[in-house]
């Protein structure tokens, strides 16, 4: 038996936040009900696609029923309502306020069912200035300092290639707010509502700033810090090939026998980080990536090749632990790798349902 098995979920959440959440759930063996308008998940229209939906909708869906429903019918309300009452866990991610405008908001399903664990997924949370401020994952990065941590020395930020509050600060952090609103309802037997606020949730990402900041007053410059470039000890090197190696000899037992392979040992208490940085990088800029890797391999020097998305879902590393083994059949019918999530494999189904649904294909099943 799964942890989440008999745990029903309502989820009407959109795009990446909400639908992340509740496949996490799914994986664990909750059964998640997805309550689409007429037009379906915005998702669903993505490129590229595999029959009608797009890829992305299809990877974070899989496993998951869908019914088409109209909340401003009064008539499909009340049979929202009715699934309410034996619902375990609501998921939504509009702006504070429609769901109450709906007449499904936190109170009304309370009210239904005292037991609801009610998530709401948003970037700035359910009340604060910036509550009802229309933004996107970068936004919330921006706000926060997180994209001001990044880019060169000028201050240049770049566009950050992980959408982290949605994922790392939204999904997440929702998912863990829902299992111990279910512990906590095991104790008490009564439910709650979990205001999940992204862009709250991405500064625990950045302890080492906020530390540095409130102890010593050293708040973090772009491209400047021990992990932001600003170290030769945690730098991104180029090879004479025009291939990349990520270094992050950190400890001074990595550090030592990376300057010693390099042969530059004698920078080992050097402290002029520039020229140092300088000193390697010139060093390594002398040979292919292929030379170095040789050098490196089992020498315990923290140094990796920076390679693509491509290669490294064929590395022979992550295939042995059958990290892409699980597969996904599109509502298409064709079948790809499953996105791997978090959840231990000890509570992974042996036979899970991995597929994604066609719009509304479980209406009349929930809804009769």
């Amino acid at each position: 038996m799964q942890p989440l098995e008999r745990v029903k979920v309502l989820d009407f959440s959109t795009l990446l936040p909400g639908p992340m959440c509740t496949l996490l759930l799914a994986d664990a063996g909750a059964d998640v009900i997805k309550i689409e308008r007429a037009s379906g998940d915005d998702m669903r229209d993505y490129e590229p696609k595999v029959g009608p939906d797009s890829v992305n909708f299809c990877l974070l869906n899989r496993g998951k029923k869908s019914i088409v429903a109209d909340l401003k019918d009064p008539v499909i309300r009340k049979k929202i309502e009715s699934l309410i009452a034996e619902a375990d866990v609501i998921v939504e991610q509009f702006r504070p306020g429609v769901m109450d405008r709906l007449g499904l908001g936190y109170e009304a399903a309370n009210a239904i069912n005292p037991r609801i664990i009610y998530c709401s997924i948003t970037g700035f949370g359910q009340y604060g200035p910036y509550a009802q401020v229309a933004a996107h994952d970068m936004n919330y990065q921006a706000r926060t300092g997180m994209i001001g941590l990044g880019g060169d020395k000028s201050g240049a930020p770049f566009v950050p290639p992980v959408l982290t509050a949605d994922l790392a600060a939204g999904a997440y952090p929702a998912v863990m707010n829902i299992l111990l609103g279910l512990r906590s309802r095991d104790q008490n037997g009564t439910g709650c509502h979990l205001d999940v606020s992204m862009s709250d949730n991405l500064f625990p990402l950045m302890y080492w700033g906020l530390g540095a900041g409130w102890a010593a007053g050293q708040w973090p410059r772009a491209g400047d810090e021990l992990v932001t470039g600003g170290s030769p000890r945690y730098q991104i090197y180029q090879t004479a090939d025009d291939k990349y190696l990520a270094a992050a000899p950190l400890e001074d037992k990595f550090w030592n026998n990376f300057l010693s392979i390099l042969g530059l040992s004698e920078l080992e208490h050097l402290d002029n980080p520039a020229l140092v940085k300088a000193s390697v990088a010139k060093t390594i800029a002398q040979h292919p990536a292929a030379y170095w890797l040789e050098k490196f391999d089992g020498k315990d020097t923290c140094v990796t090749e920076v390679i693509g998305l491509e290669q490294a879902v064929s590395d022979p590393h992550f295939n042995a632990r059958g990290v892409f083994k699980r597969g996904l059949i599109a509502a298409s019918g064709q079948r790809m790798p499953a996105l791997p999530t978090p959840i231990s494999a000890v509570f992974l189904s042996e036979n899970p349902d991995n597929t994604s649904p066609k719009l509304g294909a479980h209406t009349q099943e929930v809804l009769k």
